[in-house]
């Protein structure tokens, strides 16, 4: 877990390494970012809307996504990584990061070649795990710049975090005293989205993390506790969110439970070979 004051951006730093229980796995947009250091063969992404997979063989950033993105581990594979939270990347970023929405970049092309250079040879020499994870937030300690907006964007994401997705809008303005026009501008530079799509996305990830892959689904009632209009509401989600329709997500989720009981990746990433 980050100290102070980048526990305020960030939700923890992790290390990883091994082999990855399958070549490629999708990931559901979340309410979070991802900042990536590789320091093993490149793994390679595709995101958005994109047809090609693209390699990453620095690292690479992730702005908070609206669509499932495909992510291809090498064998083995060796990382260090930052979970950010969706307003969390922004003091770190040179660039709006609406100008990143569905387009991962590589670690490179935000802090430079010589830095990242340096960062990841550090990272390679470092004692272990541990060591490697100080060197990282020290990275970012350093680097922490002041963002236009952050304050209101924070606040504003708190609450629609606390309500699982499920608030209105257009209170949102109303309480922070501004427009809404202004509030979504905000978010877009410091998040990449609109609230209202950040309200979208907790609420899909709530009722995903209400799921139990191993039992029985009453579609309909989760559809409606999450506050759904109803279960082809529900349903519309999923696909937008996934590619998938629920009962073909349980299948893929009971799949990855079935080949891999407890392993660190369950719970989220799908199989996707």
């Amino acid at each position: 877990m980050p100290r102070p004051p980048l526990n305020g951006l960030i939700d923890d730093l992790y290390y990883l390494e091994g082999v990855p229980p399958y070549a490629r796995l999708t990931l559901p947009p979340t309410p979070s970012a991802l900042l990536i250091v590789n320091l093993g063969a490149p793994f390679r992404i595709r995101a958005g809307t994109d047809i090609e997979t693209a390699e990453y063989a620095d690292g690479c950033v992730v702005t908070m996504p609206t669509r499932a993105f495909e992510f291809g581990y090498p064998h083995p594979t060796r990382s260090v990584g930052v979970h950010v939270k969706p307003w969390g990347l922004a003091p770190f970023l040179p660039m709006p990061a609406a100008e990143l929405c569905d387009r991962p970049v590589t670690l490179e092309q935000v802090w430079g070649r010589p830095a990242v250079a340096g960062l990841r040879d550090r990272l390679a020499t470092a004692g272990g795990p541990h060591e490697m994870l100080t060197l990282l937030e020290e990275e970012l300690v350093r680097r922490l710049g002041e963002t236009a907006g952050l304050g209101l964007v924070r606040h504003t994401s708190g609450v629609i975090a606390a309500t699982g997705g499920v608030v209105a809008i257009g209170e949102l303005s109303v309480a922070a005293g501004v427009s809404s026009t202004h509030l979504a501008q905000r978010f877009k530079e410091v998040i990449g989205v609109t609230p209202k799509r950040l309200a979208r996305t907790h609420r899909f990830t709530a009722t995903v993390f209400a799921m139990d892959p191993a039992g029985p689904i009453d579609w309909g009632g989760l559809a409606g506790s999450a506050g759904y209009f109803d279960q082809a509401h529900f349903g519309h989600e999923f696909r937008a969110f996934t590619g998938l329709t629920p009962t073909r997500y349980l299948e893929v989720r009971r799949r990855f439970l079935r080949e891999h009981p407890g392993h660190a990746l369950d719970g989220w990433p799908l199989p996707a070979d």
